[in-house]
């Protein structure tokens, strides 16, 4: 029974977080029309028409594509209340059609919801020479725009442009690149930019095995390591665990090949 009371809270709990962007404007129904008789909302929020008239009223959209009404057809008798939802952006404009003349006439603006861009990363940790995917989603859901992916390196003040994709299906992109650095990623479209995601990169460690008991270590990154240590270690299977062997300095490498 706890778990059940515990699942509902979380439902509950998401619920009123999904519905914390929307908001709810109330029109009168009086005897002398609509109070206020034009509106405008965003996306997504909802009218809540209340009769405050002595008789009963109707309220009919023109054109009521991509709203939703309850109750349908929203008839309302004395103090009681209907609401619409707009979805769509557009003009709608509405009327009580047994009344005639332009007093119980009304209009609602719905503007688009707020351009978002989401962005994601995987693998968020590569080995230097490693590629990672980008990957996120317009909130428009729009096909062929183009989405700047931006990337700051560490050490660098400022972004530079890594590539430009177009969405696709749902408004979805996705781009492979190849940071050489502790990267941080972003997404930008027009003026809209998402949140900022960073890709750790280690370096490469390549341990060869020279003769007997002679071991060789290269390193390489997008940063020179000489002058920095390494320490060797071998597995100790009575003690069960790892332990240091050796501590080496590590060197330029000497076949031109960098960076190392």
């Amino acid at each position: 029974m706890r778990k059940l009371v515990l699942l509902a809270v979380a439902l509950v709990a998401l619920a009123v977080v999904v519905a914390a962007g929307a908001k709810t404007v109330t029109v009168s129904i009086t005897k002398n029309g609509y109070v206020p008789s034009d509106v405008t909302l965003a996306a997504g929020d909802t009218i809540q028409f209340t009769n405050t008239d002595t008789v009963a009223h109707q309220v009919e959209l023109k054109s009521p594509t991509g709203v939703t009404c309850a109750p349908s057809p929203l008839v309302l008798q004395p103090a009681q209340s209907g609401s619409c939802t707009f979805a769509t952006a557009g003009k709608f404009t509405y009327s009580d059609p047994n009344v005639r003349g332009n007093t119980f006439r009304g209009s609602v603006t719905v503007t688009g919801a707020a351009e978002t861009l989401t962005l994601a990363a995987k693998p968020l940790i590569v080995v230097y020479g490693g590629k990672t995917t980008l990957s996120g989603a317009v909130s428009t859901q729009k096909v062929g725009e183009n989405v700047d992916l931006l990337a700051t390196a560490c050490g660098q003040t400022a972004a530079s442009k890594a590539t430009t994709v177009a969405t696709t299906t749902g408004g979805a992109f996705s781009a492979l690149v190849q940071p050489l650095k502790n990267t941080a990623y972003t997404a930008k479209l027009r003026n809209t930019s998402s949140q900022a995601v960073t890709v750790k990169v280690r370096p490469r460690l390549r341990l060869g095995k020279l003769a007997a008991k002679r071991y060789s270590l290269r390193v390489s990154a997008a940063r020179s390591f000489a002058g920095k240590y390494a320490t060797f270690q071998r597995y100790n299977a009575t003690l069960r665990r790892w332990v240091n062997v050796k501590r080496v300095l590590l060197r330029a490498n000497s076949t031109g090949v960098a960076p190392t």
